[in-house]
């Protein structure tokens, strides 16, 4: 049988470095997942015409001259995605661990963050072997109200 209490916790400080080491994993996969993603989505829009029909509805308007090709180069794209992506990766890394550098601050000031969780305790109900005979230590007709815990180290017996 197991016994759920509520234990309150509170979370007082965030380690900067760890918070560095682990959004910097997450960004550099998210900057990938991105320039991946443009490079599909280009690739998909220009096999299907698009830019060719806004080139020539861009002439129809006389934005630009006839003859002018403002999605030729490729390279070009692929550059800016990359050199964007790593932009987007640097600063969304820089900003995490700014947040937990700005949390570690304000919760010297206010205390930290307050959250209350189910602990569950395990207590079993110790039952006389017929081959053991009479159990040794522990009265099995009562059971074990609570089992040594890191905030209460004492095990107390009903």
């Amino acid at each position: 049988m197991t016994e759920v209490r509520r234990v309150r916790r509170i979370i007082r400080k965030i380690d900067a470095w760890t918070v560095f080491k682990v959004s910097s994993i997450f960004w550099a996969i998210a900057a990938l997942g991105l320039v991946l993603g443009l490079i599909m989505f280009w690739s998909v829009v220009q096999a299907s015409g698009i830019p060719e029909r806004i080139t020539d509805f861009l002439v129809t308007i006389t934005l630009v001259e006839e003859g002018s090709d403002p999605f030729g180069d490729d390279d070009a794209f692929f550059r800016l995605a990359l050199f964007g992506s790593i932009a987007w990766a640097i600063l969304g890394c820089g900003m995490t661990t700014l947040g937990a550098v700005m949390y570690n601050l304000i919760s010297d000031v206010v205390g930290g963050v307050e959250i209350v969780v189910l602990e569950e305790t395990l207590n079993p109900t110790l039952a006389p072997s017929p081959a053991a005979g009479p159990s040794i230590g522990y009265n099995t007709t009562t059971d074990i109200t609570e089992l040594p815990t890191q905030e209460n180290p004492v095990t107390t017996r009903r």
